[in-house]
């Protein structure tokens, strides 16, 4: 009865492993992320061209996609905009959780171009990462407004968050 219990005990946790796993690897493919999964490269959008648009119609939106070339993945990150310029952070990078969950910034630091995608719109950008010396308290106000992260000049000093400007390229 017990090794009964047991097999079937085994071959459940082997079902939902072998289940996360494929879906995980489905998602390398996929068409961008989806919300805290991240995804495959953009295989859909319009690639914006011409001037800088007014970024001031995400000023409040909470997340947007956008993709690394090195590797080809892409994610949803949290955004602010200062005087049309457009911030990116990348929190808990000091913890342990973070050291396997954040693996882009490091990719960034070999290849800093990227993609944002927003309303279908494709821009292409750089990632240009700022010190707690480039900042200004806008930019922290800014991120703690929106999403009450708790960023501080402090924490960007540190490394417990990184953050990036994402210029046009």
């Amino acid at each position: 009865m017990i090794s009964k219990i047991l097999k079937w005990s085994l071959i459940l946790v082997g079902t939902v492993v072998v289940t996360i796993g494929l879906f995980f690897g489905y998602m390398r493919f996929h068409d961008g992320p989806m919300e805290i999964i991240a995804g495959g490269p953009f295989t859909t959008g319009e690639l914006a061209i011409g001037d800088e648009p007014d970024w001031s119609f995400i000023k409040d939106r909470l997340t947007v996609e956008f993709q690394l070339y090195e590797p080809e993945t892409s994610r949803t990150i949290w955004i602010a905009v200062d005087e049309n310029k457009l911030y990116l952070i990348s929190g808990y990078m000091k913890t342990g959780f973070g050291k396997i969950w954040k693996q882009w910034p490091h990719y960034v630091e070999k290849d800093n171009r990227a993609l944002l995608r927003v309303d279908g719109k494709i821009y292409e950008r750089k990632l240009i990462r700022l010190g707690a010396d480039d900042l200004n308290d806008k930019i922290i106000s800014e991120f703690n407004r929106k999403y009450k992260s708790g960023l501080s000049r402090e924490g960007i000093a540190s490394n417990s968050a990184w953050l990036y400007e994402l210029a046009p390229r």
